[in-house]
């Protein structure tokens, strides 16, 4: 998801959330992302999980950024679209993990903890280095556009 404030584009990103993420801040963020499900349709899967992450179903026209390949030979394929959201509505999904490690107990943590909005230059300092790539392509995609209605 971007917006436009002014001439100006931002680009929400959301922070893992977990014990171990929890202190993590520069290229901890990530855009919403996911598994795609068998004989799912990619589109609909970034769509789902970007639900399942924030509580917001994504609408509108949807740019596709491009595909890169993080350090751990994750794939991921990124789309775009216009629109906004109050981070403080975040509600994600969840997940349990035996927490302290070897205790025996289970404990229930968001998927995501934390979202925002950011400039290209502030996400570039917090993404993950990989999914650089696709603010470069918002950065492009948005630049034409804002200079074809300026």
């Amino acid at each position: 998801m971007y917006r436009i404030r002014g001439s100006r584009v931002e680009l929400l990103l959301v922070h893992p959330g977990g014990p171990f993420w929890k202190t993590k801040d520069a290229g901890a963020w990530s855009i919403p992302k996911g598994q795609i499900c068998a004989e799912e349709d990619e589109l609909e899967a970034a769509r789902r999980e970007f639900f399942e992450e924030t509580g917001v179903l994504p609408e509108g026209e949807f740019s596709l950024l491009g595909e890169i390949v993080q350090k751990g030979g994750k794939v991921v394929r990124a789309w775009a679209f216009e629109g906004d959201y109050d981070p403080a509505t975040l509600k994600s999904n969840t997940f349990m993990l035996e927490w302290p490690p070897r205790s025996g107990k289970q404990q229930e943590f968001p998927e995501i903890d934390r979202a925002a909005f950011f400039t290209p230059e502030e996400a570039r300092k917090r993404i993950n280095p990989a999914q650089a790539e696709f603010i470069d392509a918002l950065e492009r995609m948005t630049g034409q556009r804002t200079r074809e209605t300026d």
